[in-house]
């Protein structure tokens, strides 16, 4: 018989030290989005399946819980990433002609965990800009996310670039069916130059050896020079090299601390983006902190396609990549009905101190608080006092 009190894989409770921790980063990051001029957004945790779904692709649908709505008959879904919905919110509800700027923050649920220590409710920060389909957009939310990783006190950052319009170059007359967009995406996500080969007679001779070719198209800057020595010359293949090296000289100018890389056939979400693509890595974490792109088709099913570019990321991954922060200090205070003691524990707090009372009889709890000083009377006073 199982324990009540056990929770299901990849789901757990988070304790006050980490929750106080991801609270403030949280913060920290909406008040980053928004000395860019994003507008915060809180999308519902479910919605209709159709719309929830709408345009995102079947590897979306994979990881999204489903239900069945009591008062409608429909079926729901439990949001599994909130981009889908912040679209739906531009092109729906705010309407807007210029560039709209939003950002969000929430729980997704995931029927499966993306990796072995993955949680399967991530609380998902993203920001995203709507209407300008010029690199101008795509360089702000670029700066976004790497001020959101700074504030957040993350330290060394790699920052792996791509570009979907390389594979959609080479595909270009191409029929392929979507398990064998699948089936290619996989075989160039593991760098499997022998899976390749199934797909030798479905295209054009020069795509196939620059799908060969896109294999050992990662590293520095140097990849791009390869690329376009090996890939075939085609408008969007050249265009999509040419914003990459420009987004990679922006980010050298203005990040210098970050290492800027690219990784050609990282082909993550291949049915989402449209345009340049981008991970943020750190060391001691495997997989990709932020992701984020370009994804321009994402309002079209909405019925009003407009240009969009957004990150990103998961605060508690996030948070276990951060050092563990020391107690929180605070004041310890004797717990009693004294006027005076109720009216400096008062005062204390409206300035902004942590004040512990310590209740009759425990004394001794040990808390996330490190109580460095102590309220006491002295002289007919209360005072603080160093302990």
């Amino acid at each position: 018989m199982s324990s009540a009190w056990l929770l299901p894989e990849h789901i757990a409770d988070v304790l006050p030290a980490q929750a106080r921790r991801i609270e403030e980063l949280r913060r920290s990051a909406l008040d980053v989005a928004r000395s860019y001029g994003f507008e915060l957004v809180m999308p519902p945790l479910l919605e209709y399946l159709e719309s929830l779904l709408s345009g995102t692709g079947h590897e979306l649908g994979l990881q999204t819980f489903k239900l069945v709505d009591q008062l409608s008959g429909r079926t729901l879904g439990l949001r599994a990433d909130t981009t889908p919905q912040v679209a739906r919110i531009d092109a729906h509800l705010l309407n807007r002609v210029g560039v709209t700027r939003l950002c969000y923050c929430g729980p997704v649920l995931h029927t499966r965990p993306a990796g072995p220590r993955a949680t399967r409710e991530p609380l998902q920060l993203g920001a995203e800009i709507y209407g300008h389909a010029g690199m101008e957009a795509d360089l702000e939310i670029l700066d976004l996310a790497l001020a959101s990783l700074a504030r957040a006190g993350l330290g060394q950052v790699t920052l792996d670039l791509a570009d979907a319009r390389i594979l959609q170059g080479l595909l270009d007359g191409a029929q392929l069916s979507a398990d064998g967009m699948d089936r290619l995406c996989a075989a160039l996500a593991a760098k499997d130059v022998g899976a390749l080969d199934a797909f030798r007679g479905a295209m054009a001779a020069d795509s196939f050896a620059g799908l060969q070719a896109l294999v050992g198209l990662y590293g520095s800057a140097d990849v791009l020079g390869r690329a376009a020595a090996v890939l075939p010359s085609r408008p969007l293949i050249t265009q999509a090299l040419a914003d990459l090296r420009w987004l990679a000289t922006q980010i050298a100018r203005s990040e210098p601390s970050v290492r800027v890389g690219f990784d050609l056939a990282d082909l993550s979400g291949y049915a989402y983006y449209s345009g340049p693509r981008f991970a943020a890595y750190t060391p001691g974490y495997s997989d990709a902190l932020l992701r984020g792109g370009r994804y321009d088709e994402v309002g079209a099913v909405f019925g009003r396609k407009r240009p969009a570019v957004g990150f990103s990321l998961d605060l508690k991954a996030l948070v276990e990549c951060l050092p563990v922060q020391p107690p929180q200090p605070a004041i310890r205070a004797p717990w009693g009905d004294d006027a005076g003691l109720r009216a400096a524990v008062k005062t204390l707090r409206a300035e902004g101190h942590t004040v512990v009372c310590v209740l009759p009889g425990h004394e001794d709890e040990v808390q996330e608080f490190a109580c460095d000083r102590e309220l006491v009377q002295a002289d007919g006073r209360w005072t603080v006092r160093a302990c």
